[in-house]
């Protein structure tokens, strides 16, 4: 098979058949092809097409929901500049499909290097949010507590993550049901902290709202200093493809997971809107919210605005549970992306991660290697926060550049006018305007990942993600050229004509 060429589906699989695999009327036209139980003819042809073997063990489409709680506005838009199948990861198969001839083996290598940095990387950042949530309570109860020492706050990242991983191991079954459940507390609860907030709190007049605008790194431009501030939020809704690593174990993935991405583009950013503005004109004074002895702002505005611990208790579980949930989607959607790449012999000891034992359907080794290279990540944290902040800042970098060059690729194409892959869920003609607005803001985002939170900061200040990450590149490149180039298998050499 010619690599690089675009490959078409038989016309007959334009309305794709969607009942299970197991119903008694299913029949395949072709009897090399396999799914899991629960699977669609749908996602049994994605996954041929591109010559993988369904593994994983399909679940509810309510799994689909893990992309309403951890994503949001823009960024979801960017993801669909390139959603096109069913696939256990996202960018450096696309890369590797729709790259220029000469350079989609390697260039989906280091893509791939670097998508699977920026989630695992994520993963001890995520049970750092969690910590710093309980922590925070325990303050907000008694300020002279010791819970703020360095060894406390790794040991808390770690079992968190341990957590994490168990429900991971234990209820991946559970796993759809747990975030149809917590979308439900996500949302009652987002109503919940509204109320309180616009009937507890003193309110600021609109034109500080909306008229006031603060240099609060010492910049000296406002500007550059919203841009700077920009990539603490970033972090918070990157990861618009952890659907597309899950997607194997969602049913009828090629219909379901785009229209979720777009429902949750649309009503999470109405709902996100919404919280912003009245965060603004609830936060009261903003540097005695800052300076205050939990260390977390959001608890210390819901005290302020209740004025009770046991509110601020209630409520500041919510966050926690929800955070919670999301480490564990986080470590889902690393695993499955640690496992798909492994499958293509991209990481050492690939015939380890990628093995799924009999009776799991789930990646158990994958998800193993997850936990451990995420503990060893967090050890980082007992001897300086420094070394673990720029590893877990190395995240934006990581994963942007990833999209980024997943939707270069796809615009490349559209802008030659060569054919993309046919699809069951299109963006149509307003798909290469989309590209392009993704790819100002990851620039943006991407160049904003590498600098520090102040101007003329101390080494110890400094933010040296990009240091890390020109290290990651480098390292990629060579082990590609001295040992990967010859067993690597990219994506589009198992890609079918039909």
């Amino acid at each position: 098979m010619e690599l690089g060429k675009v490959h078409s589906v038989d016309a007959k699989h334009a309305n794709v058949d969607t009942r299970p695999v197991d119903s008694p009327d299913f029949h395949y036209e072709d009897g090399n092809l396999q799914g899991q139980k629960g699977s669609t003819r749908g996602d049994v042809l994605d996954m041929s097409r591109m010559g993988k073997k369904q593994e994983l063990q399909a679940l509810e489409k309510v799994n689909a929901v893990e992309m309403a709680l951890s994503t949001w506005i823009l960024i979801k838009i960017l993801a669909l500049s390139s959603k096109h199948q069913a696939d256990a990861r996202h960018t450096d198969h696309w890369v590797s499909e729709f790259a220029p001839k000469s350079i989609q083996k390697p260039l989906s290598y280091i893509v791939g290097w670097l998508a699977l940095l920026g989630w695992v990387t994520g993963c001890p950042s995520a049970a750092q949010l969690t910590s710093t949530l309980v922590q925070g309570l325990i303050l907000l109860k008694n300020e002279n507590a010791n819970v703020a020492a360095l060894w406390q706050t790794t040991l808390f990242i770690m079992i968190f993550l341990i957590v994490a991983v168990a429900f991971n191991l234990f209820l991946a079954e559970k796993l759809p049901l747990a975030e149809g459940i917590f979308l439900i507390v996500h949302i009652f609860g987002y109503f919940a902290f509204l109320i309180v907030l616009w009937t507890m709190s003193d309110h600021a007049p609109a034109s500080q709202v909306f008229g006031t605008f603060t240099d609060g790194g010492g910049w000296g431009n406002t500007g550059l200093s919203c841009l700077v501030g920009i990539t603490t939020p970033l972090w918070c809704f990157l990861g618009p493809d952890a659907g597309a690593h899950m997607s194997e174990e969602l049913k009828d993935a090629g219909r379901v997971l785009p229209s979720a991405m777009v429902w949750a583009t649309f009503f999470n950013g109405l709902l996100g809107l919404t919280m912003i503005m009245t965060m603004c004109f609830c936060i009261g004074d903003i540097d005695g919210i800052l300076d205050s002895s939990t260390g977390i702002p959001i608890i210390q505005l819901l005290y302020n605005s209740t004025g009770s611990y046991s509110a601020t208790v209630v409520m500041t579980t919510v966050l926690i549970v929800l955070s919670m949930v999301g480490t564990i989607t986080v470590i889902a959607a690393t695993s499955r992306q640690m496992w798909a790449f492994a499958r293509d012999k991209g990481l050492p000891f690939s015939s380890y991660i990628e093995h799924v034992r009999p009776g799991w359907d789930i990646p158990l080794n994958a998800i193993v290697v997850t936990l451990l290279v995420s503990m060893l990540i967090t050890c980082l944290n007992f001897g300086s926060d420094v070394a673990l902040n720029a590893i877990i800042s190395l995240s934006n970098a990581a994963l942007i550049f990833s999209y980024m060059t997943s939707i270069g690729c796809i615009r490349l194409k559209r802008f030659r006018g060569e054919a993309l892959l046919p699809r069951r869920w299109s963006l149509g003609k307003f798909g290469a305007p989309i590209n392009d607005a993704a790819l100002c803001f990851l620039a943006v985002g991407f160049v904003m990942s590498f600098f520090p939170i102040t101007p003329m900061p101390a080494p110890v200040d400094m933010n040296w993600a990009v240091v890390i990450f020109l290290f990651v590149i480098v390292v990629a490149a060579v082990n590609y050229v001295v040992s990967a180039r010859w067993h690597y298998v990219a994506p589009v050499a198992l890609v079918k004509e039909q």
